[in-house]
């Protein structure tokens, strides 16, 4: 049997910029897809702290270190520019995989710049 976990969260990222005429997706600065172990083109949950929206997406590349959060599309409709948002990925484990398994967290600031993280052994590191 399978169950679902986190597995990468960007916490409190800044909606950057909106385009609504695009077919749909969740552009990410590069730097912050990397660091959070996101993939171009995974299903990602995105979490509106400052509305309570909450909507299922995907990630598309950035321009690295540009700080780019681009909710695209229909998406337009529950995320502003300005609006904080969370960023999540999960993952499918077996029983066997759970205890050993912990999410890669990443912490921003206003700017979207990384100001700290969790690993995958819960370590916490300062500035990236």
């Amino acid at each position: 049997m399978k169950r679902k976990f986190l597995n990468s969260k960007i916490h409190k990222a800044t909606v950057t910029d909106s385009r609504i005429d695009y077919e749909g997706s969740c552009e990410i600065d590069r730097i912050l897809l990397e660091s959070a172990g996101i993939e171009p083109y995974e299903q990602i949950d995105i979490y509106n702290i400052t509305n309570g929206e909450r909507f299922t997406t995907y990630a598309i590349e950035g321009k690295p270190e540009s700080g780019s959060i681009c909710v695209n599309g229909a998406a337009c409709h529950k995320a502003d520019i300005g609006h904080n948002i969370i960023i999540c990925a999960y993952i499918e484990l077996e029983n066997s995989e759970i205890k050993n398994h912990s999410p890669r967290i990443i912490y921003v600031d206003e700017k979207n710049n990384i100001v700290s993280k969790k690993d995958k052994k819960n370590i916490t590191l300062a500035n990236g």
